[in-house]
């Protein structure tokens, strides 16, 4: 129960790990034994787990519109599939399906959230400002990727022209959006060309030189699948990383979705140059990628994260089971029953996906750290003797209650200003029509 919602401190009492920790002015103030005050607000958590936040490194929100199609395809073919469908949404149909998206996240522990947004249907980029009210009402941390796509098929991309824009509207729009709706906390703004088969030359480097112009990231997909390699190597005779390292899109501000076909020494280059990778089990599973090697990564010091992906190739659209997910693939692709253990998922799922996302100070469970906080519900794990092992290997669950900067966006498991339900709802509604 939670009281006193007026006062300064919250004190979360009772946790099996790792005790109780006390939060003021949105930090973590302590850990361990807190001796409670006169005022303070009290959560009592007997028996759960507290871990930070998560931070989902990758995400495409306004795919909840399409969850459930083109459910037997490689990425080309999927993708081939729903770019037109894509090409049909409004501005209140991305709105629709970012609340609910953000709003399943909080329940899953993300309390950062990574949006690549690339489809911007006759150019109205408002859909960004959409989506920062989204994470706003929802109460989460935004890095919303202002993506795009300038190549259509008649100039040898993949989406169709109807959908693409034109570069220097593209560049124009980054830098208003960038203007309007960064404020380098709860919502950051990152340059993100979707992909090197649906974006030019042109546009890749002039979204680096912008980017760096105005301090900010740059994210982009790259290495998913062996039909994008050989579409690197046919167009540009290079592989994929090649081509990026050539338009200056390797450094410590970069971070790349994916990363499954790296070669060794490809590998050994981004960490030599910081740069991150997003890690997509679930998606990479469904649309038969491949396997990214996050061991591999790891090693190499590069700040590899988990993503979700868009609903419409994970469809469950949450973060906590990536997290087991990332063990079975690691342990799966190395043949090595230790390639990865829970604590490390862990890791990649709150600090290392933080630094991905070039946010170090978060995803810290530690005194001082931002109060980005998920309160776990472990009565039916009590069993496990690791309680981050029952987190990532028993059954999926939602947070009990959830932080950011130490205010509420989940009590008791639902969410504190948005009715799921209801979203859920409109967003049904308005995804039908998209089928009639």
């Amino acid at each position: 129960m939670i009281l006193g919602r007026l006062t300064t401190r919250t004190v979360l009492r009772g946790a099996r790990n790792p005790g109780d920790i006390a939060i003021e002015d949105g930090r973590i103030a302590a850990i361990g034994v807190v001796e409670a005050r006169p005022g303070d607000r009290i959560v009592d958590c007997p028996g759960d787990l507290v871990t930070a936040g998560f931070a989902n490194c990758h995400h495409h929100l306004y795919q909840w519109m399409t969850r459930g199609r083109a459910t037997a395809c490689d990425l080309f073919t999927w993708l081939r599939t729903l770019y037109p469908v894509w090409g049909e949404l409004t501005v209140e149909d991305v709105a629709a399906s970012a609340l609910v998206g953000l709003g399943e996240l909080a329940l899953s522990g993300a309390t950062l959230v990574s949006d690549h947004h690339y489809v911007v249907p006759r150019g109205d980029d408002s859909v960004f400002d959409a989506i920062a009210a989204a994470a706003k009402t929802v109460g989460v941390r935004l890095e919303l990727c202002r993506g795009s796509m300038d190549l259509g098929e008649s100039r040898g991309g993949l989406p169709p022209d109807t959908i693409v824009e034109e570069i220097d509207a593209i560049l124009a729009s980054t830098k208003a959006v960038a203007q309007r709706l960064n404020d380098g906390d709860r919502v950051r703004v990152a340059v993100a060309p979707c992909s090197p088969f649906s974006v030019s030359i042109e546009l890749m480097r002039s979204s680096a030189e912008l980017a760096r112009s105005l301090g900010l990231r740059l994210h982009t997909h790259l290495a998913e699948t062996r039909d994008e390699e050989r579409d690197c190597l046919a167009r540009f005779g290079r592989r994929p990383l090649e081509l990026m390292d050539d338009l200056g899109w390797v450094g410590e501000d970069v971070w790349f979705a994916h990363g499954i076909h790296l070669s060794s020494d490809e590998i050994v280059r981004l960490g030599s140059a910081s740069s991150g990778v997003a890690h997509c089990p679930s998606s990479n599973a469904r649309l038969a990628s491949g396997i990214c090697p996050v061991r591999e990564l790891v090693d190499a010091g590069v700040s590899v994260g988990l993503g979700v992906d868009g609903p419409a190739s994970n469809e469950a659209g949450v973060m906590l089971p990536e997290l087991r997910q990332a063990v079975y693939f690691a342990r799966q692709r190395s043949g090595v029953p230790d390639a990865l253990v829970p604590a490390e998922a862990l890791e990649l799922a709150t600090s290392s996906g933080a630094a991905c996302l070039g946010r170090p100070h978060l995803g810290r469970l530690e005194v001082g750290a931002p109060a980005d906080v998920a309160v776990w519900p472990m009565a039916d794990v009590a069993d496990f003797p690791e309680p981050v092992d029952a987190l990532v290997f028993g059954p999926d669950r939602r947070v009990r209650h959830l932080f950011v900067a130490g205010e509420p966006v989940v009590e008791s498991g639902r969410l504190v200003r948005v009715d799921l339900e209801v979203a859920h709802r409109e967003l049904s509604k308005r995804s039908q029509r998209l089928w009639m």
